[in-house]
């Protein structure tokens, strides 16, 4: 194989690209509302109960119609996993990747479509479509070489009188729980992580974004994926995801989502069950509170204000990565706000398929969410200097800043995931790091300084998973960027790194004398 590259962005500058993209928006345009069905052991399954998907930007209009599956369903998928397991992983990794490397050509030739799904389901732009799409390429592209690479096996220690081999062997089944925000990206790296290092998945994804996840579904049918291998359950969490997570079959649990729903799932798959085998292992990327920190040593202050501007409200701050909380040296602080609210006016709030810099929010109780917080800020000493109010038409909210926010109120310490942006004053550089860590989280975050010796010590003591010195927070690259971080965060995971396969492989060290 040739060495991984990442897949290039769109520029929808060119109107060749504007147009093809213009084309495969009315294409799903005219599937929206469509009805699928769950997929267990290669069957497509129906239920009485519908589960609807709607568009944010126009909630009158369903994305797609899927069934809820029952207990008995849910059941029935994880046996199907637990009965293909042992034929899958058999299967000589050559052709467990060759299914990823044919799977992200196919992903690459329908792009836009994809992209396009993105636009109506989950309120994407154009460009943060393309983006989504274009990291589940790379996830697909980076794992299959991995699984390659781990396939060899590491040097081990010589020995006079024998042969030792260290081995990587699947886990068996995994529950696979992606979020909404990166419906494709995520969900496609998760759950070809887990197959092509020869484990079998049941999948079920955000019930906000489950017509992007069937178009995956439907792409790895395509490549006749034996039955088995792939199931695909759609339902809430409640009525399904716990059965899911502690069922004695399961062997392992990928997820990525909120910290409260992280914690249950890494409680319940603690706890052993009657027939359980092993231990369950929980990989789980759960939230943040990024933050930037802005030195009165700064190159450019417009710098900092775009860096700042693009990660805390690209994707209408939906992000874990996202940046809610800016923390600006006392020096420029007025300058820097003045200049940073004169930024974020210039956003334009309108439905997604119109391609502005911001779309919906996911779903109504996320906006009276966003709102409870936005008037908490407030009630506690904060200062609106922009937006604080819902848009007429989905669900939208304007591109929100507060100032002289204190270190510890409330919307400096929780996750919003709205486009909802915290100014926090600093005497210096020292107390700008002091409170960056002043979370349970510890996701992304970044720093602005030209001074090299903040730089190093923003690099030691700045605690969070993905570090970005004189730069946004946001936009981590696969096999550049290895994505994942500490304490309430999750157990960082490294996404898209050279360790990221190792957690749905087990070691074994064969030994025999000679």
């Amino acid at each position: 194989m040739k060495p991984f590259k990442n897949e290039p962005m769109t520029d929808f500058t060119k109107s060749s690209n504007k147009k093809a993209f213009e084309k495969a928006l009315a294409k799903v345009e005219a599937e929206l509302g469509t009805e699928y069905e769950l997929l267990i052991n290669g069957e497509h399954i129906k239920t009485d109960d519908k589960l609807i998907s709607v568009n944010p930007s126009n909630p009158d209009q369903k994305a797609g119609i899927f069934q809820k599956a029952t207990p008995e369903l849910a059941a029935k998928a994880i046996e199907s996993a637990h009965a293909a397991f042992d034929s899958w992983r058999n299967v000589p990794v050559e052709k467990r990747a060759k299914y990823l490397l044919k799977a992200a050509a196919l992903m690459r030739k329908r792009k836009f479509e994809f992209a396009a799904w993105m636009v109506y389901e989950v309120g994407k732009n154009w460009a943060e479509a393309d983006g989504d799409v274009a990291e589940a390429i790379d996830f697909m592209e980076f794992y299959a070489r991995e699984a390659m690479r781990y396939s060899k096996g590491p040097k081990l220690v010589k020995i006079k009188g024998e042969e030792n081999k260290q081995q990587y062997i699947p886990l068996g089944v995994g529950v696979v729980i992606p979020p909404w925000n990166f419906p494709l990206a995520i969900l496609v790296g998760m759950t070809t992580a887990a197959i092509v290092t020869g484990n079998t998945v049941v999948l079920k994804p955000s019930s906000d974004s489950p017509a992007i996840a069937v178009q995956f579904v439907k792409l790895m049918e395509e490549l006749e994926i034996p039955a088995g291998v792939l199931n695909f359950v759609t339902g809430s969490g409640g009525a399904i995801g716990d059965l899911l997570v502690t069922h004695p079959l399961t062997r392992f649990i990928s997820f990525t989502g909120s910290k409260e729903v992280g914690l249950r799932i890494n409680e319940l798959a603690a706890k052993h069950q009657p027939g359980q085998r092993w231990i369950k292992r929980v990989v789980a990327e759960m939230g943040g509170k990024d933050s930037i920190v802005v030195d009165d040593e700064i190159k450019s202050i417009d710098d900092a204000v775009a860096g700042v501007v693009s990660s805390a409200f690209g994707f209408q701050g939906q992000k874990c990565s996202a940046c809610s909380r800016v923390i600006v040296s006392e020096k420029i602080y007025d300058k820097f706000l003045e200049k940073l609210v004169n930024r974020a006016k210039q956003i334009a709030v309108a439905p997604s398929h119109e391609n502005p810099a911001m779309g919906p929010v996911i779903n109504e109780k996320a906006q009276n969410n966003i709102m409870n917080y936005i008037q908490k800020g407030i009630r506690e000493g904060g200062k609106l200097v922009l937006g604080g109010e819902k848009v007429d038409g989905g669900y939208f909210i304007q591109p929100t800043i507060i100032a002289d926010v204190k270190p510890g109120d409330t919307i400096s310490q929780e996750e919003i995931f709205g486009p909802v942006l915290a100014v926090i004053k600093a005497k210096d550089f020292d107390e700008g790091l002091e409170i960056a860590n002043n979370t349970e989280y510890g996701l992304t975050g970044a720093a602005y300084t030209k001074n090299k010796k903040k730089l190093k010590k923003a690099a030691k003591d700045f605690f969070v998973g993905n570090l970005y010195l004189n730069r946004k927070c946001t936009g981590a690259l696969v096999g550049v960027h290895p994505f994942g971080g500490f304490n309430m965060s999750g157990t960082c995971s490294k996404a898209g790194g050279s360790d990221y396969l190792l957690l749905f492989q087990q070691t074994k060290i064969v030994a025999e004398k000679v």
